[in-house]
């Protein structure tokens, strides 16, 4: 039986969900795609220049959706991959997400801020995709 399934999602539009109990700590799966230069962010930003295309090359991991209290977290690796874990038990049906934290290159405007809009639906949710911390 596989660990994951995709289907529609109540958060938005296509969704990862357990397919059976995944435990705290799991390592999940490897967040795939091809790798491709993003001139727009500095060398020095998180190791080099590069970040994951899901369009090209990508697996059941680019549907999984952000969440403001995720039950999920991104870890990067050295090498530059990156696998999905679970921050806490995860019982079977229920939907995998992880905070997005969002960096952009522009000024935060209204716009952007629509732009990045979320749709959590939990009860910690802060309104926006964007890294708290910016």
């Amino acid at each position: 039986m596989p660990l994951i399934q995709v289907r529609q999602s109540a958060v938005h539009g296509r969704g990862v969900f357990a397919a059976r109990t995944i435990r705290k700590g799991r390592r999940i799966i490897e967040y795939t795609g091809r790798r491709v230069a993003w001139k727009s962010i500095p060398a020095d930003v998180n190791g080099g220049t590069d970040v994951i295309d899901p369009e090209i090359g990508g697996n059941e991991a680019r549907w999984i959706n952000h969440s403001c209290d995720p039950n999920c977290e991104a870890i990067e690796e050295e090498n530059g991959r990156v696998f999905i874990h679970a921050l806490r038990n995860i019982r079977a049906g229920e939907e995998l997400s992880y905070d997005y934290q969002l960096q952009v290159d522009e000024p935060i405007t209204r716009a952007v801020r629509a732009e990045n809009a979320c749709h959590c639906g939990s009860a910690n949710c802060r309104g926006t995709m964007l890294d708290p911390s910016r």
